[in-house]
């Protein structure tokens, strides 16, 4: 229910794009009866409210009246809204731009793009407002949790060239995490295994059968008191949430991992045990331009203590 690129959609407000629902041909009642129905995780009041205030309006630019009478076919564009949004700690830093490429450094606890209760403070819909590209798009994802590196494209025109990138394993990405040391396991090492979404679907878990996710791992240090060493983590493949699994498997879960290997989320609002897991850097051959890119993260993690 979204198409911004419509030629009779509203434009982008605050770096956020208008949703878009198309009525069904026949109906009956007004709009705000259909609306109220057809979308009720907004509620009739809130609807309402929105049609007053001119935040809701068809395809021909004109405002939808609460009262109007229902007319099918029709495109009908809005502005999603939250009441109320998390403040988070700190800002993302655009380290690179140009004309088809954004490279952001993202901190922790921001998410990439909007969900649940993020909206406005989520890194697409403030790079959109603050550089006024209507067209960004992330190319990869990393989670809430993880800090550092994202790649965006600019303009949907040149997009497929650098998605396709990832899609032929041609980007290397290196991310750096801090976790138990253990003296018995031989780096460096490669873990591969079956990742399946678990029971609880916001975590993921090893199961048996063929190896569909590959990390390769590599030690960095190791603190003078032995307890947690820094390593650098390879991701070969892209499932969600895989190096925190395969760390978690080999028995060193990333400090202050929310997820693995049990759940231990933090209040709202706690930021003080970020994840130590950093998407330290990109490398690239530019599909456009031909030029090998590298990309390095200006974010730490905490020291090893």
């Amino acid at each position: 229910m979204h198409n911004p690129r419509h030629p009779h959609a509203p434009p982008m407000r605050d770096g956020v794009g208008p949703s878009c629902v198309v009525l069904p041909s026949h109906g009956r009642g007004s709009m705000l009866d259909f609306l109220a129905q057809r979308l009720p995780v907004v509620s009739r009041d809130a609807w309402q409210q929105r049609m007053l205030a001119g935040d809701v309006v068809d395809e021909r630019g004109q405002p939808v009246a609460p009262g109007r009478p229902f007319e099918g076919s029709l495109r009908v564009y809005y502005y999603r809204s939250l009441p109320a949004e998390p403040a988070l700690p700190s800002a993302e830093t655009v380290l690179y731009q140009d004309e088809h490429l954004v490279v952001a450094d993202k901190p922790h606890f921001m998410p990439v793009t909007p969900s649940g209760r993020y909206l406005h403070n989520t890194l697409l819909v403030r790079l959109k407002h603050q550089l006024g590209l209507p067209e960004l798009s992330p190319l990869h994802r990393i989670d809430r949790d993880t800090a550092g590196l994202v790649l965006l494209s600019v303009q949907q025109r040149t997009r497929g060239a650098y998605q396709a990138l990832f899609r032929d394993r041609q980007i290397t990405k290196h991310y750096e995490a801090v976790a138990p040391w253990r003296e018995d396991l031989v780096f460096p090492r490669d873990h591969m295994s079956r990742l399946e979404e678990s029971p609880q679907f916001f975590r993921m878990q090893e199961v048996p059968g063929a190896p569909n996710s590959h990390t390769q791992m590599q030690l960095l240090e190791v603190a003078a008191s032995g307890a947690w060493a820094r390593y650098r983590l390879t991701p070969v493949t892209g499932k969600r949430h895989q190096l925190r699994v395969h760390m978690a498997a080999l028995g060193l879960p990333l400090r202050n991992d929310p997820f693995y290997p049990v759940v231990n989320d933090p209040p709202e609002g706690d930021y003080t045990r970020p994840l130590q897991l950093l998407a330290r850097s990109l490398e690239l051959v530019d599909p456009v331009t031909g030029e090998a890119r590298r990309f390095e993260s200006m974010r730490t993690l905490l020291p090893l203590g």
